[in-house]
């Protein structure tokens, strides 16, 4: 029985017993799955009145979290977009940047050889930014790490820890091998990602008066 299968049923067990109702002679006892594939079954065939699509997403993803390690889910190396450090933050260079949709970049070391910090689209936007300003000169030092190997228990730990929204991945023997962002695990947790149009956090006037419907 898997992880989850045994903490569903430790979590269930009281529930269903709690909610029982005494039966008929003959009548066959409530169906409770035995397997981690008999309970997605029954997630399949619960009417959607019941169980929404998103309801779904949530129950899946939470059902595989536990199970999942981060090189299974991260932005592998070939697809993360790097700034060295003696780059040109020109008009090319932002436009690549801003056009990717990505948040964070890694800045890697003249040579290559090394991440030595981040860029964020969020810090650009902020900053009046000259032609002849190099990547150097805006970038954070505090980068964060993980293995690739982390479950993504442990990668969730590290977000909590440091209080960053970005890691660059590296195996065992330190080579970067890709990235994971905390929008990739909230979507990991949760199956989707949550959004809405309000974006007036910072304002105690305006979270007051805000609409929930």
């Amino acid at each position: 029985m898997s992880n989850f299968m045994k903490k569903f049923t430790k979590w269930v067990d009281p529930k269903l017993e709690k909610h029982r109702e005494p039966k008929e002679p003959g009548t066959p006892p409530p169906y409770v799955p035995e397997s981690l594939e008999d309970f997605v079954g029954v997630l399949q065939r619960t009417p959607t009145s019941i169980l929404s699509a998103k309801d779904r997403a949530r129950i899946s993803a939470c059902m595989s979290f536990s199970e999942r390690k981060v090189s299974d889910v991260m932005i592998p190396k070939d697809d993360v977009i790097f700034v060295y450090e003696h780059d040109f933050l020109g008009p090319l260079m932002l436009d690549k940047l801003y056009k990717s949709g990505a948040a964070h970049f890694p800045v890697l070391s003249s040579d290559g050889r090394r991440v030595i910090g981040v860029i964020s689209t969020e810090q650009l936007n902020s900053l009046e930014i000259k032609n002849t300003d190099r990547a150097e000169k805006y970038l954070s030092r505090k980068v964060f790490f993980m293995r690739d190997d982390y479950t993504l228990e442990q990668a969730l730990a590290a977000f909590l820890r440091t209080n960053c929204f970005f890691f660059v991945v590296v195996d065992h023997s330190g080579l970067v091998v890709g990235e994971i962002t905390y929008d990739i695990l909230v979507a990991c947790m949760l199956g989707y990602i949550p959004h809405d149009n309000f974006h007036d956090d910072n304002t105690i006037s305006a979270v007051l008066k805000r609409n929930m419907v």
